[in-house]
């Protein structure tokens, strides 16, 4: 499991065969030197010896000469293939070697096997369903969905841990065991099917993502600088399905979802006046919303209607810009998607004479909505720097305020650096020691700034919160994937006629890589998933229903997936069982070979009774099953604390069982001399059902 995402597959088989022979090789011994050696010794050694081996596969790969004999892809594939299975065969050897010295030896192996699983699949976590790129790839190359596979990986996980665990148990416990954890599955198979899949939940620094509507409370603060994190910032959190074809010509898409508005006495927030930010719907709504009268110059606006998956709950909805109308739509895959709508925008068609010769704010609000627009911290460096930036307008611009906007931004897009490594978010006036600081922040203090400069100057502003997606991440298709890294604040202005206006500074300066790879697959998966008609009409069927439960069907289909997994699993532990005496130590033979004898007996009905004595079971059937005898006879001479006789020993086909163990091949001879009788005595047709017996050896005790 570790090494699947770090080599290639010839590497990966040879990670599994070098820890696959070093854990036979240690099993097979007892008593031997290799088991006394000491472990800082071993450990030595080992370390040594994977040097080497890596000193070796280097010099396969880096050598020019080796390249051209063997071909690079074979030179490469060959250091692989060496270091994998030395490195796996040391840490195998060394994990087991500590199983069979100590009594707590078993941990440090299991831990080692839980790790393995946990690092492997760490990277889904927060909703990253592409990741680890090895399984997510593997999916979306086939059009499936990586999170089935990765599924069936957590319970191959469950059940490799448990088979480790219960090797050593009492094997008459295992059916209970195995139904058990067979229960555990299912259920969260029903988890799945009731909550649904884990969602990201990397935005929230701005107020986008959680449970309920509205921004949050007034005591919240959107500056939290000890929270920002690049790490994991791909996750996705929606898919955008475009009914209309629409290019962005600033180069990326706006999603506003809300704003920061209403000044609170310490910093802006979202509004609670109900003159606030009347375009703005705060609600998912049950029914078609329309907020069209909230905004102006539509003839200069053009509508463009998408249909919004979310994969992780949002406290509102949003949509390109200007959205004027939002509806429920049918979510097509109720696993995936926490919530689907669609939504009509009318984005702006605005030409840049358009915007200039434009009055700040609207002649129909009312003096407290202006008040509202234009309230901020009572500080007077932000007006007069704002009035500094833009006393040397060129002549015919000083008093425009789309003018004066974009000077603003001017001075921030030159002189402003992002970082997500700053400590303003404590200070009284997170924005002023910002701006009047080292410049330095993230998108939430450059919107700030801006929005208190754009306010002093007596331009009504406020702080949008969203998405901003690059254009090229669309790709020309029809579906733009949004990531938690697009998460964005920018700062708007109200000119008259035209409504809010984005006037968003780009700091040409970064200390962090905050761009994003187009994850096409992923993507195309996504749409796909979102605009599947059959799966809408299977959803509305769905949703006809009173009933919540599962149905019929899907329970038959989970019991009969339960079924055969235990089947599977029953049949693993037969061949266990019949094979491993083949590696077993000399010392363990009378164990393990007298139970792979009862096994067999046990597949054609041959079976001791409840409370039975080994001795009277090989005497009922002495007649029928003469070798039965000996083997019990031989078992018992072997088994520690029992006494067969007086005389201790026990002479059999010319050899004597008194005092060591026998040889594997005289078990294979008598298991060999059993399998003869029971062919001649058991009919056929009990043979042929005890052939297809899943689990004989639960009859065997």
């Amino acid at each position: 499991m570790l090494s699947t995402p770090l080599t290639t597959v010839a590497g990966s088989a040879a990670a599994f065969l070098g820890c696959l022979l070093a854990c036979l090789w240690i099993d097979s011994r007892s008593g031997t030197a290799v088991l006394k050696i000491r472990s800082l010794a071993l450990l030595a050694g080992l370390m040594v010896l994977t040097a080497l081996v890596t000193a070796v596969a280097n010099l396969l790969t880096r050598q020019s000469f080796l390249a051209q004999w063997l071909g690079a892809m074979p030179a490469f594939q060959l250091g692989q293939l060496l270091f994998w299975l030395v490195l796996a065969a040391s840490v195998g050897l060394l994990l087991r070697l500590y199983a069979r010295r100590h009594s707590w030896g078993s941990v440090p192996e299991l831990l080692f096997v839980t790790c393995a699983f946990v690092i492997t699949l760490a990277a889904h976590q927060r909703g990253m369903i592409d990741r680890p790129y090895f399984i997510g790839d593997f999916a979306l190359i086939r059009g499936m969905d990586p999170s089935n596979i990765l599924m069936g990986v957590g319970v191959a996980a469950v059940l490799t841990l448990t088979v480790l665990l219960m090797l050593e148990g009492n094997q008459r416990r295992l059916p209970y065991h195995f139904s058990v954890l067979a229960l555990v599955c299912l259920s969260l198979l029903l988890y799945v099917q009731t909550f649904g899949m884990p969602t990201p939940q990397m935005t929230d620094d701005l107020g986008l993502t959680g449970q309920g509507a509205g921004g949050g409370s007034q005591s919240e603060n959107p500056f939290r600088d000890g929270d920002n994190d690049a790490n994991d910032r791909e996750a996705p959190v929606a898919i955008v399905l475009f009914r209309d074809d629409y290019e962005p010509e600033n180069g990326a898409y706006y999603f506003r979802e809300s704003a920061y508005s209403e000044f609170n006495g310490t910093l802006l927030w979202t509004a609670e006046r109900d003159d606030l930010d009347l375009d703005l719907v705060e609600q998912f709504p049950a029914s078609e919303v329309s907020v069209s009268e909230h905004i102006p110059a539509q003839d200069m606006r053009r509508s463009v209607t998408t249909t919004i998956g979310l994969l992780t709950p949002h406290r509102s909805p949003f949509g390109l810009e200007a959205p004027v109308r939002f509806e429920p739509a049918p979510n097509p895959n109720s696993l995936r998607f926490t919530q689907t709508y669609t939504v009509e925008s009318l984005v702006p068609q605005f030409e840049f004479p358009d915007l200039i010769g434009r009055r700040a704010g609207s002649p129909d609000w009312t003096v407290a909505q202006w008040e509202q627009y234009l309230a901020m911290p009572d500080d007077p460096r932000y007006g007069e720097f704002a009035e500094h930036l833009v006393s040397n307008m060129r002549e015919g611009f000083e008093d425009d305020p789309y003018a004066k906007a974009l000077a603003v931004k001017a001075w921030l897009d030159d002189n402003g650096i992002y970082s997500l490594e700053n400590q303003h978010a404590y200070a009284t006036d997170p924005a002023a020691s910002f701006l009047f600081g080292d410049v330095t922040g993230y998108c939430v203090h450059f919107a700030y700034a801006a929005t208190y400069m754009y306010r002093s100057l007596g331009i009504p502003a406020r702080v949008g919160i969203g998405y901003s997606v690059p254009a090229d991440n669309r790709a020309g298709g029809s579906a733009l994937l949004i990531q938690a890294i697009h998460g964005h604040a920018w700062p708007e202005i109200y000119l008259d006629g035209l409504g809010w206006v984005i006037v968003d500074p780009t700091p040409s300066r970064t200390l962090v890589d905050m761009s994003s790879e187009p994850q096409d697959s992923l993507q195309q998966m996504l749409a796909d998933m979102l605009r599947d008609d059959a799966s809408f009409q299977g959803f509305l069927e769905q949703q006809s229903q009173t009933s919540e439960l599962p149905s019929f069907r899907q329970l038959l289909t989970a019991l009969l997936i339960a079924a055969a997994t235990l089947i599977i699993l029953a049949w693993l532990v037969r061949l266990w069982r019949a094979q491993c005496p083949a590696w077993t130590p000399t010392s363990d033979h009378y164990r393990v070979q007298f139970r792979a004898a009862l096994d067999t007996l046990a597949s054609v009905g041959v079976r001791r009774r409840r409370g039975e004595s080994r001795e009277a079971f090989a005497r009922r059937y002495a007649a029928q099953f003469p070798t039965l005898h000996q083997l019990t006879q031989w078992h018992l001479q072997q088994a520690p604390g029992y006494a067969w006789s007086p005389q201790g020993s026990l002479a059999l086909a010319g050899k004597s069982v008194s005092g060591h163990a026998m040889a594997n091949a005289d078990w294979n001879g008598l298991r060999k001399q059993l399998a003869a009788e029971i062919s001649q005595s058991v009919p056929r047709w009990r043979r042929l059902l005890g052939t297809m017996h899943p689990a004989p050896w639960y009859y065997t005790h």
